[in-house]
This record gives structure tokens, sequence and C-alpha cells, in this order.
């Protein structure tokens, strides 16, 4: 079935927002500006203050939501059902979890391409296979546990990519290892969240541009009331502003004074996060959830080609190959090879017999000598 115009501006959305998000939050720590009170220049790397941002992206969907609801009551038939009462506070725990995840991928997002930031990112199957056996009690298919080996194969060989890219790019050995680490570790956080939102928000059937509104309303409080405690804790090396501490969000909006496209770059990952929810939410209802995946995966191809083409990255084939198995793992562990499976000749002629003997069974089949 051939898509509507509709159906291709929703993937050609969720596939260009994806990938502005990662590359506008990269372009934003490859800045260099002044900062405040004559301090000299140096790198933007205010990775805490980005997830606050990120998090204002999701709470815009609320805002989203409520527009939607509004033009669906005026119609004379409205179509969306009416929400059922639920506690706000049942998506606190998510929310938490995404704070963590979040801030702690935007520091690694400092120390390594944007590239292996996305492509590792597919991690999270592995951990969302495993918690959803220990804790929903799910039984995983053989394809989903052979998906998550070759997922693991897939990390391997992009963290090679990484040792063996790392003479060729402004970031040091160790903080190549050090944020391909935290983004794996990050994806084990996402995983909670995913299983947490399994078990208790689901079962509510709470619209889905809601529940991301409400997790990004949670997340930008709290994530914004802790920038003050940020900017007085002591982080050593592992800090990137002049002051040396956890974040400082004033030496932030200094910079953003100097050199305002760093205000264009987190404005795109602002607004990119909102749309690209939005977009996901409504590839999966309109066309299905297997070509939001496919398109998930087609935006790490985009976020790579666009870091070669502009000098952020250099060509390493062990990438490609990467790529490769981590896409392999991803497509086994969604089930995207059955309906190519269903597609060879003799898997056919299987479900044809299959048919036959079952219209036989239902006597849909005329009988030999039924006609007299």
């Amino acid at each position: 079935m051939a898509w509507s115009r509709y159906q291709l501006g929703l993937a050609a959305l969720m596939l260009l927002t994806g990938s502005i998000n990662t590359l506008a939050a990269k372009w934003a720590d490859n800045f260099s500006a002044a900062g405040c009170g004559g301090m000299e220049e140096h790198g933007f790397q205010h990775p805490f203050l980005q997830a606050v941002g990120m998090f204002l992206g999701e709470f815009s969907c609320l805002g989203v939501f409520y527009l939607l609801v509004w033009r669906d009551r005026r119609r004379p038939e409205p179509s969306m059902a009416p929400s059922q009462p639920f506690s706000p506070l049942l998506f606190l725990p998510p929310a938490l979890c995404d704070m963590t995840g979040t801030s702690i991928m935007y520091v690694a997002l400092n120390m390594t391409s944007a590239s292996s930031f996305q492509m590792l990112r597919g991690s999270v199957i592995i951990f969302t296979g495993l918690l959803s056996v220990a804790f929903l009690g799910r039984k995983l298919e053989l394809s989903q546990w052979l998906g998550i080996l070759v997922t693991i194969v897939g990390l391997v060989v992009v963290g090679l990519a990484d040792l063996h890219s790392s003479h060729d790019q402004k970031h040091k050995l160790s903080e190549v290892i050090t944020g391909d680490l935290l983004i794996v570790m990050a994806q084990v956080i996402v995983a909670i969240q995913m299983v947490l939102e399994e078990k208790f928000v689901y079962k509510h059937d709470v619209h889905p541009l809601r529940a991301v509104g409400t997790e990004g309303f949670f997340g930008f409080v709290i994530l914004a009331l802790l920038l003050v405690p940020m900017y007085y804790i002591p982080a050593g090396s592992f800090s990137g502003n002049p002051r040396r501490t956890l974040e400082d969000a004033l030496d932030a909006f200094c910079q953003i004074g100097h050199r305002p496209l760093i205000a264009l770059a987190l404005l795109g990952n602002i607004s990119s996060i909102a749309f690209f929810n939005f977009a996901g939410i409504s590839v999966t209802k309109e066309i299905s959830a297997t070509t939001r995946m496919v398109l998930d995966s087609l935006r790490t191809l985009v976020i790579w080609a666009v870091s070669l083409a502009v000098g952020w990255e250099t060509f390493h084939g062990l990438e490609i190959l990467g790529f490769g198995v981590l896409l392999l793992g991803a497509a086994l562990y969604n089930g995207l090879h059955r309906p190519l499976l269903a597609r060879l000749p003799w898997r056919m002629e299987e479900a044809g017999a299959a048919a036959e003997r079952e219209g036989l069974l239902r006597g849909e089949s005329a009988a030999i000598n039924g006609e007299s």
C-alpha cells in the first residue's frame, strides 16, 4: 500500500527533526566563546543546561496535546477518547530516569562523536529486553535473543572504530572511552524508564503526547532547580567550565551573549525534540511501529553523513560495519525479519499449503464428489 502525502510528510519530519536534535546539540558543543567578567574564550560545555532545554521541548508537547483536544472538541463528532483520571505523579519515577539518562548522555556527547553517540544508543534494546524478562515476566523469542547478541557485537565494533578514530579527533582516547561507556550506562537508565512506563503508566491509557509533556514538565522543573546547587558543587577535571563546577549556567548565558549562534543551536535542539516526539507518535499511529524503528535507524545514517560533510569526523570503515551490525540486531529484535522470510519461495509455498489445509478443515473447499 502506497503512503499518502501526509504519511510521507510525517516520516520526513521524524527523520529530519530526529537528526537535527543530535546535530544541534553537537553543534553547540563545538562552539567556543568568552565567559562572564572578561573570562577568556573556552568551549561551550554545559550538558545539564542543554538537558534542561531538551525537557523544555518535551514539556511543550503538553501544549500540542491540549491544542489537539481543543480542535477535536470543536468537531461535530470528536474522535479522541476522553482520558481516564490518573495521578500525574505516576510520571515522576520515569521522569527522574529520563532526567538522569539524558544528563549523562549530554555529558558523553562532549567526549565522543555525534555518530557514535547515536549508534551506541542502540544498546538500549539489550537492557530493555533483559529488564522486561526480569520485571515484566515477558518471554523473549529466539530472534530477540539473537538480536541482543548481534547488538552486543555491533557495540564492540563501534567501540573499536572510536578507538581507531580517536587519533584523528580533538577528543583524547580516555575521553572517547569514558564517553562511550557513559552512553551505554545511560541506556540502562533509559531501559528502566521504559519498563516503569510499561508497568505503571500505559495501563492508564494516557495519550502519548500528554505522557511526554508531563515527563518533560517534571524533568524541566527538577533539573532547572538542580542547576543552583550544581553551580557550587566542584567537579574537578570532569567539568568543562572555567570554575570547574558541575554546571555553570551563568557562564553559559554569558557565552551565548558573546556568540548568539549558540542560542540558535540550543533553539534547534529544543524545538526539534518537540516535533520529533509528535512525529514519532504520529508515525506509529498512522503507519506502524516498525516504520518508526526503521526511521530512527536511518537518522543515525543522516547524523553520520552530516558529521562527515562538515568535518566533525573522519571516515572509518569500521563505523559502517558497526552501524550495519547494530541495524541487523535492531531488525531481529523488532521482528523485521518476518516479512522478509515470508517472501521466500519455500515459505510462500508452506503458507499456501497451510491455508489450503485450513480451508479443507473448515469445509470451504468443494468436496470431490459434491456435484451430482
